[in-house]
């Protein structure tokens, strides 16, 4: 789940021990496919990774990144922009994929999709060779810094997808079995895909102990409604990004300074099949994206929230788009274009992402999330704070684009054709 839902958080969060109804568990039972990548925990779990990082006062020679203990990086600090583990209402779940109760489940649909996850066709495709190691080994300096800090943040997003679709698997399995074997399999993917960019990181001499995590990381309790808008659209954002980042290096083999990039032709694949299925568990509750206030105001919600989150992150962290030779507000601004296009068959409203304010105001954000960024005192950050508030609603009050579940309007010069 590449772009990890990184919306902002709307629901209260909740520690991997708040009950059985909405925590996800947390044993190391659940790490199944990823058991092998996972760095083993130390006796000291119980004891935050911070306190460990100093007690031992553990640092990367190269990059200066600080250790939990010798070649394990301490996890980076959670922020509103950080990728997050996430938990749900699964009773509400086992309802929503009951055909008993949801008789507008399209079960033909979801067999068909089933089917095509059971494929796996990405079973060889994450295959390392010599090239990983020796081309880690020569990005230096504050690249190498840049280089961890994007494998980890990926590793992180991924890894979340696979605890949250480990668990509905599970829970769904005598209610629901198709859909929780689509989840199982989805997990299965997630999991590939973290384990691969762990073993990334440790080209670096550095690595997630993902067990630690699962255990001590906090999770963000999501109603299932908008785990949906979340995930689709985390996923489809995610394809987006991954096939952009290949397509550019394909045509520039000069910037490939890595050869994680040279996979992400097929593994975007698994984004795409994944956003589909969220496409059709959304058409199956069609009061999520009818053509009413609610819905329209949901999607318009969830749409801002991913798209400003990632324009934020990326431009946050521009010298590792740089390093690859891509201009961050170009890519960035192609993949929110395209992701809306996409996101406009299914959703009834979308944003105008080219409305020309819509890109004034992204960046206004940047400058005053740099600002805060600097900033100490409350003081400082109650103007900056103002600000950023003021600049969202400006983005939220713009006129939306109506789409994906309504009859399109006969007027061709409507903004509804630009998508």
């Amino acid at each position: 789940m590449a772009a990890a839902m990184r919306a902002f958080t709307v629901a209260p969060r909740a520690t991997a021990a708040s009950g059985s109804k909405v925590a996800a568990r947390s044993s190391s039972a659940r790490l199944g496919g990823l058991r092998s990548v996972v760095a083993a925990p130390t006796a000291a779990r119980g004891v935050s990774l911070k306190v460990r990082a100093a007690a031992e006062g553990a640092v990367d020679k190269e990059t200066g990144i600080k250790m939990v203990r010798d070649g394990i990086k301490e996890a980076s600090s959670e922020n509103l922009l950080t990728p997050r583990f996430y938990t749900t209402d699964f009773d509400e779940m086992e309802q929503l994929f009951s055909t008993q109760i949801n008789p507008g489940l399209d079960e033909a649909e979801l067999v068909a999709i089933l089917q095509e996850f059971r494929e796996d066709f990405n079973q060889k495709h994450f295959v390392r060779n010599d090239a990983f190691k020796s081309a880690a080994d020569g990005i230096t300096g504050e690249s190498r810094r840049i280089f961890i800090e994007f494998l980890e943040r990926s590793c992180t997003a991924e890894f979340s997808g696979f605890l949250l679709y480990k668990e509905l698997g599970r829970r769904l399995k005598k209610t629901a079995p198709v859909v929780a074997e689509i989840f199982t399999l989805m997990s299965r993917d997630e999991a590939r895909h973290a384990g691969f960019l762990n073993k990334a990181m440790s080209d670096f001499n550095l690595a997630l102990d993902l067990g630690f995590l699962t255990k001590n990381r906090q999770y963000t309790f999501f109603k299932p409604k908008f785990i949906f808008y979340a995930t689709y659209l985390s996923e489809k954002i995610g394809y987006w990004r991954y096939i952009s980042i290949y397509r550019h290096l394909q045509a520039n083999p000069d910037d490939q300074l890595y050869p994680i990039f040279q996979y992400f032709e097929n593994w975007c694949q698994d984004e795409n099949r994944h956003g589909d299925f969220f496409t059709a568990v959304l058409k199956a509750r069609p009061e999520f994206i009818k053509n009413d206030f609610e819905a329209k105001l949901w999607s318009r919600f969830f749409c801002l929230s991913v798209y400003v989150t990632m324009y934020l992150n990326d431009h946050s962290r521009s010298e590792f788009y740089e390093s690859i030779g891509l201009d961050t507000t170009k890519f960035n601004m192609h993949v929110i274009h395209q992701t809306n296009k996409t996101t406009g068959l299914i959703f009834p409203q979308v944003i105008d992402t080219y409305n020309p304010l819509f890109k004034e105001r992204l960046d206004k954000l940047v400058v005053i999330n740099t600002a805060l960024a600097k900033a100490t005192t409350p003081l400082e950050k109650a103007p900056l704070i103002a600000g950023f508030a003021s600049n969202l609603l400006a983005i939220a009050l713009m006129a939306p684009v109506d789409s994906g579940s309504i009859d399109f309007s006969e007027d061709t010069s409507s903004p509804t054709f630009q998508y």
